[in-house]
């Protein structure tokens, strides 16, 4: 039986980069959760008895969500609902079931990277038929349609038990519940050449992966342990749980100190990996030596020819615009098309649709290709596994062999968290309002050659993007990138991206602090950091 229920709009349910996200207790308000997901169900485009995907990364009020949408696409004319076991679904596997099953679209349950539990985070996002996440366009539909909100439908009847693979029949609809691994797994057997990798696995190789008590867990596992070889207990923190173990899913320097320390000690393993809440991000690590997220796509970029799914090259490379500058130099050297979006994975989607990208990438340690529409953490792992494997050199051999080869690109990004929102909108207004006549500035030894409030105009479809961050670039290359970020769920994030060119092979040694010293300088003088915020450092650097 379906029931209508009056409901009255909430004002504050517009999606962000990667969908709504706000603190668990908030989504837990009477209606909320229906009025968003109503809301998705009247303006997505879907023909009839379309078929939707369904599934999250396990964290707190997960379950509860999975119930509320499968009733209600029950009682909005849904004709299927694939949903993972247990509800849980990493995004890129969500990603890939969108596109395998044809569906309408996909509607994932994560905050990604932030932290879970009762008092944590939690997020809803809506993904279209190519399976990324909805452009800026239905993004914005919703949200309208968030304002004018009078009722929902929903089944009254509860849903039935996910725990087991098979289909269920519910109020005249279909609930297909899959095994959450094996369609994923099955497409990363035909990317990449997993007799090689085994064959290095067994040769002595060692490795180890953190999933953090995030939702890779099992898929590391099966992957890794299962099918290439590796040594039980390979895969550390392996159980999803609705707290992430009280951790912080996010694969950084802070919150996978121990993958860190481990792959720096006399015992080390050759190479370390770690995934975040939905296992869409990743952290490579060899011994020695940390690989950062814009060096890891610059390699995968430069490497991709030796994986399988990758043997005839690929046809661009496509970055978010923060991220660092290393990846244009192996397009340019490589006669490669070269592109720089807003960040948001969304913005990616054109572009791999149309062809003219194969790889994407994100310095918030996100990369992926064109197997699916998002990023993807175990992918990134593998594809890092196969270069292993078929260069027979090690994670600092290969980086540094990059480095001579392209230039190394110094970078960091400093993080000011839960900063008071109105005082970061400030900070960026002075920093717009001053854009015009920082050209010729001088800071020390560094000259500014240009700065503007970057936009974008999408080459496919000639949408605008505009407000995506100020750039400021000095003499040489070097730039400072200011911009707040769009997935916290408290205060303001301020996000500030120092880069530094250097292509001398003499000086790819120096320690990335001393490196970036004068940058950081300038760029907290040129902010007005601590004056505007009050903050005298970074609550992370990565």
């Amino acid at each position: 039986m379906i029931e209508t229920v009056a409901t009255t709009p909430f004002d504050d349910q517009k999606p962000g980069t990667s969908g709504l996200r706000k603190k668990v207790p908030h989504f837990q308000t009477a209606h909320y959760v229906q009025n968003f997901v109503q809301s998705i169900f009247d303006v997505a485009k879907r023909p009839e008895k379309a078929v939707l995907v369904l599934g999250g990364d396990g964290r707190f009020f997960n379950r509860e969500v999975v119930d509320i949408v499968i009733r209600m696409a029950a009682a909005n004319g849904y004709g299927r609902v694939i949903v993972g076991a247990n509800g849980l679904l990493s995004t890129p596997a969500a990603s890939n079931l969108i596109r395998q099953r044809k569906a309408s679209g996909g509607i994932i349950l994560s905050a990604s990277h932030n932290p879970g539990g009762p008092k944590g985070d939690f997020g809803i996002k809506y993904n279209i038929a190519n399976g990324g996440p909805a452009p800026e366009g239905v993004t914005e539909a919703i949200y309208r349609r968030t304002l004018e909100i009078k009722e929902y439908r929903i089944a009254k009847a509860a849903a039935p038990d996910l725990s087991t693979p098979g289909e269920i029949a519910f109020e005249g609809m279909t609930i297909e519940v899959v095994d959450p691994v094996a369609d994923y797994a099955a497409l990363m057997e035909q990317l990449f050449d997993f007799a090689k990798i085994q064959a290095l696995i067994a040769s002595g190789f060692t490795l180890t992966f953190d999933a953090m008590h995030a939702v890779t867990g099992p898929y590391a596992t099966e992957i890794l342990e299962n099918r290439l070889g590796a040594a039980k207990g390979t895969v550390v923190n392996g159980e999803p749980k609705p707290d992430f173990g009280g951790g912080h899913p996010d694969p950084n320097a802070v919150h996978a100190a121990d993958l860190i320390a481990r792959l720096m000690g006399d015992d080390a393993p050759d190479f370390g990996a770690a995934s975040d809440g939905d296992g869409d991000r990743n952290m490579i690590v060899g011994r020695g030596i940390v690989v950062s997220p814009s060096d890891s796509l610059a390699v995968l970029a430069a490497n991709a020819h030796l994986a399988p799914g990758y043997a005839g090259g690929i046809a661009g490379i496509a970055r978010s615009m923060p991220t660092s500058q290393a990846a244009d130099r192996v397009a340019a050297k490589r006669g490669l098309g070269m592109y720089e979006t807003p960040t948001g994975w969304k913005f990616f989607g054109n572009l791999l649709d149309a062809g003219k990208v194969t790889i994407c990438g994100e310095e918030s340690s996100g990369t992926g290709s064109n197997h699916v529409r998002e990023k993807d953490g175990v992918w990134a792992v593998l594809l890092w596994l196969n270069i292993l494997a078929e260069r027979g050199e090690s994670v600092k051999a290969i980086l540094e062999a990059h480095w001579a080869e392209f230039g190394r690109n110094y970078y960091q990004r400093h993080d000011y968290e839960e900063i008071d929102k109105r005082a970061a909108e400030k900070l960026m207004e002075s920093l717009r309002d001053r854009l015009a006549s920082m050209a010729g500035q001088r800071f020390g030894t560094l000259v500014v050659s240009e700065a503007d409030d970057f936009c974008y105009k999408d080459p496919v479809d000639g949408s605008i993007s505009t407000g995506q961050g100020v750039r400021i670039v000095f003499s040489g290359g070097s730039r400072i990138v200011f911009r707040l970020s769009g997935t916290g769920t408290k205060g303001a994030t301020l996000r500030v991206y120092i880069e530094k060119f250097e292509p001398d092979p003499a000086k790819h040694g120096q320690n990335p602090e001393e490196a970036l010293a004068e940058l950081v300088e300038t760029a907290n003088a040129v902010g007005e950091i601590e004056k505007r915020t009050g903050r005298t450092k970074p609550n992370v650097i990565t």
